[in-house]
């Protein structure tokens, strides 16, 4: 369970997938790979809070 928040920006919601750090940061905080990442942004959107959500099933 991941005990830090997954943002470095306070009050941030969404994950800009298009930024090379936000992604790479996301996707090591998740304990995924970036094309893992991306293909979730794909099916659920860039929610960060649904994208941990849909991830960690």
């Amino acid at each position: 369970m991941l005990t830090e928040p997954l943002d470095t920006n306070a009050g941030k919601t969404h994950l800009d997938i298009f930024d090379t750090q936000q992604r790479s940061a996301m996707a090591t905080r998740l304990g995924v790979s970036e094309d893992r990442l991306k293909r979730a942004v794909r099916l659920v959107g860039n929610r960060i809070s649904t994208l941990k959500s849909y991830l960690e099933r």
